[in-house]
């Protein structure tokens, strides 16, 4: 199954790489200018990624974006734009590794799940996010 983006494809609200893709190679699905960068690799036997370190930059970042990574169970994710109108739902299974760049969004266990998440810090506790009512 192809990756896929979310609302436009220059800027994404959200990418999600299904279980079942895979690359040859590495490829980056996440705007280079994406405070949080999301890509895929296959290397074979014996591919060694040289010993390296990453040089400390300093980062201006104004946005939190979040990867999810479901290891187990369904879930179903909802995506509002940023008039917090739904835009986009679909359902996550094992596997299944989403980036939530923009806008809102809501997540539905539609059975008992087990994720891992992703995002910058440091986290501002209630000044982090505002919760609000779905419009119909």
């Amino acid at each position: 199954m192809t990756v896929l983006l979310f609302g436009e494809t220059t800027s994404p609200s959200a990418i999600l790489i299904p279980s079942d893709h895979f690359v040859d190679g590495i490829e980056f699905y996440s705007p280079q200018n994406f405070p949080q960068q999301l890509g895929a690799m296959t290397r074979p036997k014996g591919y060694v990624v040289k010993a390296h370190i990453h040089n400390i930059i300093n980062r201006n970042i104004s946005q939190t974006q979040e990867v999810l990574i479901l290891r187990s169970g369904h879930l179903r994710v909802r995506l509002f734009d940023s008039n917090l109108i739904e835009n986009s739902s679909f359902e996550m299974r094992p596997g299944d590794v989403l980036l939530l760049a923009s806008g809102g969004h809501e997540i539905t266990m539609l059975e008992e799940s087990v994720l891992v998440e992703v995002k910058q810090g440091p986290y501002l506790g209630v000044d982090d996010k505002t919760h609000f009512e779905v419009k119909s």
